[in-house]
Order: C-alpha cells, then sequence, then structure tokens
C-alpha cells in the first residue's frame, strides 16, 4: 500500500528554495525558528524554543507562497521588532509600527521582500 504524499515534488523544490532565501532569518533568531523537512508531510516550522520543554509552535507547510509569505512576516515583525525596542512604540502592532515609518524606510523593507523573492523564484 503506497503512504499518501502530502505535498508535490514542484513544491518541495519551490519550498527548499524558499526556506535557503529567509537563510538570514534563522541565523538572527538564535534557533528560535526553523524550517526542517518533513518529507512526504512537507515542511514543518518550529518556533519559540525554550529548554527542556522544546519547541511550542508547529505549522506545516505544503504551498510554497504560504511557506514565503510566512516567513516574510516573521522577518519583517523581526525588523519592526528591532526599529522601536526601546522606545514607547513597542506597544504598538507591527501594523501600526510599519504605518508610522516614514515613507523611504517602509520602501526599504518592501525592496527585501522583492530580494527575498528573487532569492526565493518564487513569484516568477
Amino acid at each position: 500500500m503506497d503512504k499518501k504524499k502530502y505535498i508535490t515534488e514542484e513544491e518541495q523544490i519551490k519550498c527548499r528554495k524558499v526556506i535557503d532565501a529567509f537563510a538570514e532569518l534563522y541565523e538572527t533568531t538564535n534557533d528560535d525558528i526553523v524550517v526542517l523537512d518533513g518529507g512526504r508531510y512537507g515542511f514543518i516550522k518550529l518556533q519559540y524554543y525554550s529548554y527542556p520543554n522544546g519547541f511550542n509552535t508547529s505549522m506545516t507547510f505544503t504551498d510554497s507562497v504560504v511557506l514565503f509569505d510566512d516567513l516574510w512576516e516573521d522577518w519583517l515583525n523581526m525588523q519592526l521588532f528591532n526599529i522601536v525596542k526601546g522606545t514607547a512604540m513597542i506597544e504598538l502592532d507591527y501594523e501600526d509600527i510599519f504605518l508610522s515609518l516614514p515613507e523611504e524606510k517602509k520602501r526599504t523593507l518592501m525592496e527585501k521582500r522583492e530580494y527575498f523573492a528573487g532569492k526565493a523564484g518564487i513569484f516568477e
């Protein structure tokens, strides 16, 4: 009896490219975000590690665009957090922080999205 596969070979290849494109995200989060190849199940994102309990959150992805959007949001939120760390703006949600930024800073952040998309070949 064949085991069911939940991700296509094409999506496996695309997801690997997305993971590679966001390599800097994993390096800067001190292993707080890890994306692993789950074989026929897709790719598993583990998040919020604490010893000795392990990871607090896990998500499975079988679509490279959904994976890209999720990792992009993590990367952007980390950038926004670092921008407002130590200020009163830390109380705002990420969307409000983004909206309060100067246009040039917003543009710079969004250019990084294009950079990641290009590395991943996601919107070609």
